[in-house]
């Protein structure tokens, strides 16, 4: 089949089995083509939590499709790809964050929803990258035990001088490889562009950056900017989906083979096909009593953040 044709019976497919199709920002045009609804991580949650469907087949990683699960439990909850996980949230267990809740008892753990449903039984609020300033700034608590994302942690530090925030050493492998010469490049070769950079690079980088945001207040500042060339320092997809939609713009992507995440592109429209044929694809399964203590770090985030 040609893309076009593959596109149309996936189409066909999910009308047929009551499926909504649930595509991150970082996923391939023609992916983002045949979703009902793209976005970031949470925003997927909700949309699948609210959407009519009785079946949800999520194109990104594990950590997402897990999300979407503690928040429609009662719902099928489909990964496209079983092998494609998130090497930031897999790469602290419960063992670990327990000897560091150990060493600091008396603080408040604040994870990024980038980890897995495990560690978010560990937490007491889950934040968002566009959400982590306003929630950590609202807690009334000054010590804080912030997981995984160092980069993400050292940003709201950055914002919030008053919080004392304990930093572990995760990252995202995409955005920690940003250094400042990169940016200083970027700025020679597109000296009219403005610097758009996600807080998961290192601080170094962002401090040269005109705007730092999450993807959707990266996407949400070129939508409101329709006469800026913009230059993107953040996953490729985010250029790729902004380029679907206004080919017309100017839009940059900072390197961008450096800038791919593997694990994301691992999900391919043939990985939507199978999941949907029944040769591919995997069903989220959650334990109801990991489900329910994951499920108040999240409630928590809404509470914090609303």
């Amino acid at each position: 089949m040609t893309i076009h044709q593959m596109q149309e019976e996936i189409l066909r497919l999910k009308q047929e089995q009551d499926v909504c199709i649930l595509a991150h920002s970082y996923q391939a045009r023609e992916i983002l083509e045949i979703a009902d609804f793209t976005g970031d991580s949470f925003q997927l949650s909700l949309k699948a939590a609210s959407a009519p469907q009785s079946r949800m087949l999520l194109c990104g990683v594990r950590f997402m499709a897990e999300t979407v699960k503690i928040l429609s439990p009662k719902k099928q909850v489909l990964l496209a790809n079983g092998a494609a996980g998130c090497p930031m949230a897999e790469q602290m267990d419960k063992a670990l964050i327990r000897q560091v809740k150990e060493r600091y008892p008396d603080y408040t753990v604040v994870a990024y929803i980038n980890t897995t449903a495990e560690l978010k039984t560990l937490c007491d609020v889950c934040v968002t990258s566009s959400s982590a300033v306003k929630i950590v700034s609202r807690l009334p608590e000054k010590d804080i035990l912030f997981l995984p994302d160092k980069n993400l942690g050292s940003f709201v530090q950055s914002q919030l001088p008053d919080k004392n925030i304990h930093l572990l050493d995760g990252f995202c492998y995409v955005h920690d490889c940003v250094s400042p010469e990169h940016i200083r490049r970027a700025r020679v070769q597109w000296p009219g562009a403005r610097v758009l950079i996600h807080p998961e690079c290192p601080k170094e980088a962002v401090d040269l950056a005109d705007v730092a945001g999450s993807t959707k207040e990266l996407i949400d500042y070129a939508l409101a900017h329709e006469e800026e060339e913009l230059l993107f320092v953040t996953e490729r997809g985010v250029y790729d989906a902004l380029t679907l939609r206004y080919p017309n713009r100017v839009f940059h992507q900072l390197e961008p083979q450096l800038m791919t995440c593997v694990n994301m592109k691992k999900t391919t429209l043939q990985s939507v096909y199978d999941a949907l044929t029944g040769a591919g694809g995997a069903v989220i399964q959650l334990d109801e009593e990991l489900r329910k203590k994951a499920l108040g770090s999240i409630r928590n985030m809404l509470a914090y953040g609303g």
